[in-house]
């Protein structure tokens, strides 16, 4: 799964924070004053932003984290100080009087991005605010494990503050501009495309893997950083490191306004991954998978460690063969999560199945589905079963969003699966009952728990193959 341990990290970001506003309303009209839309403002939804939306991811994802920052002695200042407070961030923002609070708003219109204005105070922060700042600093650097460090230019990385995480041994650092970062030796930056081009002073020749490829040694050289991570927003990220070509990821393309912080949710992942052991790819993948959560989302959002987790089981395979997927559970066991096993034929999927599954995977941590062969399908169900074959069947169930793995089995009845899984919750979706299931002695002697979930009458497999081959209603089957 992309981490050697589950130790709680200790996690400090530094940065520049600000307020994203999202301001939702509908458009009826243009305005007599000038050929522009008139929006009805409907709603507005406000999130941290900046270094605030990277700690507020670090706190989704598991991390204990603190935050270090300035802000103006204003309305938005305080907002922002609220809702960190209640995402589980603490917190440590020094108030400069008569400083305004980074503030970006962003008007959508029937879900389109019409417009954004931005308030913002990009001077140097004042010394006594910085003295402050490197207080803070002295006494968290000792206690963390990662330190993220969000440079958007808005005034908080004076020299001495760069200074002062220079010789912290896993710092990674998000900036705009990463030149000014190089004398800090880093573990890692992420500068964007654009932010490499300009690093280097080259012209760009249009083939920007090419592009980053070629340059992979100059950029570390560059940086000063043992790995750099250059993305390339719907392509994906490449990571360089020394002595090895660079690492691609891929990314799922999202429309633009879809992927506003899905940046810092990268950088989230990617540092927590690393403060957890994982190498530096397995951190990349972690990074695009949860990247890959949040552009599916308006507004600033975050991305869960339960999220992540299931977007990484979907990239390593929803369908596995038993003996390897045996080993993943484990893993999934020893992280205390709970696994829920349920097992059918699923010839022709249809909403009872789905509504049982969806009631399954709420059961647990972890759903695993396995499938009868078609071998035992037609010993099962007769001559003509199934209408789909096996590898049609685990397919269709491995899209589904509540279903972590899939699996088969050959036996007609899956206690050799059982075993080897040993589930914490067994579940059957039917008008059965627990005593009509010849594996429920077997779960319940492993500690784990047998249940009968609700079904849809009228839609059973066998009933909706009856009504397509003759056109008759069928009685309702007790088995997917």
């Amino acid at each position: 799964m992309g981490t050697a341990n589950e130790k709680i990290v200790n996690a400090v970001v530094v940065g520049d924070v600000m307020l994203d506003s999202w301001l939702h309303g509908s458009v009826k009209r243009i305005a007599q004053e000038a050929p522009v839309p008139v929006m009805r403002l409907e709603g507005t939804e406000e999130a941290p932003g900046g270094a605030g939306n990277t700690a507020a991811n670090l706190a989704a994802l598991g991390a204990r984290t603190r935050l270090v920052g300035a802000v103006g002695d204003d309305e938005c200042g305080e907002l922002l100080g609220r809702s960190l407070r209640l995402l589980g961030v603490q917190a440590d923002l020094v108030v400069v009087p008569g400083r305004r609070t980074a503030h970006k708003r962003r008007l959508l219109a029937g879900g389109q991005l019409t417009a954004r204005y931005d308030e913002e105070d990009l001077s140097p922060i004042p010394p006594e605010t910085e003295r402050q700042l490197l207080v803070l600093l002295a006494e968290l650097l000792p206690g963390a494990d990662v330190v993220v460090a969000c440079d958007y230019g808005g005034g908080v990385f004076t020299p001495a503050v760069r200074a002062a995480l220079a010789s912290f041994p896993l710092l990674v650092v998000d900036a705009h501009q990463v030149a000014p970062w190089r004398d800090s030796a880093p573990a890692a930056v992420l500068p964007n495309y654009a932010e490499v081009v300009r690093l280097l002073e080259e012209d760009e020749d249009g083939d920007r893997l090419a592009y980053l490829t070629a340059r992979s040694g100059r950029l570390l050289e560059a940086t000063g950083a043992r790995m750099v991570v250059t993305t390339l927003d719907g392509d994906g990220t490449l990571l360089h490191q020394a002595g090895v070509p660079p690492y691609r990821t891929y990314a799922e393309p999202a429309p633009q306004h879809m992927t506003t912080g899905a940046g810092d949710t990268y950088t989230s992942a990617f540092a927590l991954w690393l403060a957890q052991g994982a190498t530096p790819e397995e951190a990349a993948e972690a990074g695009q998978a949860a990247a890959g959560v949040v552009v599916r989302r308006p507004g600033t959002a975050v991305c869960t460690r339960y999220e992540l987790l299931r977007a990484l089981r979907r990239q390593e395979g929803t369908v596995q063969p038993p003996e390897r997927l045996a080993r993943l559970l484990d893993e999934h066991r020893r992280r205390g999560e709970r696994v829920v096993f349920t097992n059918g034929c699923f010839d022709v999927l249809h909403r009872g199945h789905v509504s049982y599954l969806e009631e399954a995977a709420r059961l647990g941590d972890v759903l695993v589905v396995a499938v009868n062969t078609d071998a035992g399908v037609a010993r099962l169900k007769g001559p003509g079963r199934p209408v789909n074959p096996c590898e049609d069947r685990m397919s269709v169930l491995a899209a589904l969003n509540g279903v972590d793995y899939v699996t088969w089995f050959d036996e007609d009845t899956p206690e050799r699966l059982l075993r080897m899984f040993r589930p914490e919750l067994y579940v059957k979706g039917g008008d059965y009952t627990a005593e009509m299931l010849a594996e429920a002695p077997l779960v319940r002697s492993m500690g784990g728990e047998v249940r009968v979930l609700s079904y849809l009458p009228d839609h059973s497999t066998s009933a909706i193959i009856g009504r397509m081959r003759s056109g008759e209603e069928e009685p309702e089957g007790t088995a997917p």
